[in-house]
């Protein structure tokens, strides 16, 4: 949901998480020692999976969401989608740009890390902006031509159609960028959905994540004890 004005909000969650991986990615490029070689190794992961799940996200809405927006307002995902396309050309440009990096040694590896993090930066730059207008110009749209139910309905097919074993990673991202309020709606939507013992499993790969006085306000919203939580007592 909304919290300005109570609407139904496919975008916000994983545009949270979203932003926050990349501002984690762009440091971590920013700090990268590559004369450290396992550094250099956990750096190039974790870009390289951010643009992987950079790259799900856009054809998600490309799929799930610019379909809505079409059927109901032709034209009105036609900005979005142009964006998406040089996106995805940036997103194989880099992950190219990462292959390079990983592969060179020396002052090379020194100059292509850094032409690395400044093609990263435009990319994270043009993404941040990209959002904001998803969330402003697509949400009127989605908000003027469907209720609630019919997006929820959209948003649970779009879930759905995510492969099983890609789902913890995508709560991973979105879950500990969640302010409180959001997270415990959140978390309460996908507890109603599923048996209680699939909840306490995810709930128990989730609360690491989070700091001891989030999870304990997290414990007391969503009506757990310590043990139901995944916290050792």
């Amino acid at each position: 949901m909304n919290a300005a004005n109570a609407r139904m909000n496919m975008y916000g969650p994983i545009h949270k998480g979203l932003r926050a991986r990349m501002a984690e990615a762009l440091t971590a490029l920013g700090r990268m020692d590559c004369n450290d070689a396992g550094q250099v190794e956990a750096t190039l992961d974790l870009v390289g999976d951010l643009l992987d799940l950079c790259l799900d996200h856009l054809e998600h809405e490309n799929r799930f969401v610019h379909a809505a927006m079409e059927a109901r307002a032709p034209g009105s995902a036609d900005a979005a989608t142009i964006e998406h396309a040089h996106h995805q050309a940036e997103i194989a440009a880099l992950h190219a740009l990462c292959s390079h990096v990983a592969i060179s040694r020396g002052h090379e590896r020194a100059e292509l890390a850094h032409r690395l993090y400044l093609a990263f930066s435009t990319f994270v730059a043009e993404n941040l902006t990209h959002m904001r207008f998803e969330e402003e110009h697509n949400n009127a749209v989605l908000w003027t031509h469907y209720g609630d139910a019919e997006l929820l309905a959209i948003e649970q097919a779009l879930v759905a159609s995510i492969p099983e074993a890609k789902r913890p990673r995508a709560l991973r991202l979105i879950v500990p960028a969640l302010a409180h309020g959001e997270r415990v709606q959140f978390l309460a939507r996908m507890r109603a959905g599923m048996p209680e013992p699939a909840f306490a499993g995810v709930l128990a790969m989730l609360m690491p994540l989070l700091d001891a006085h989030e999870q304990d306000k997290l414990r007391a919203a969503l009506g757990l004890d310590e043990a139901a939580a995944g916290i050792a007592a």
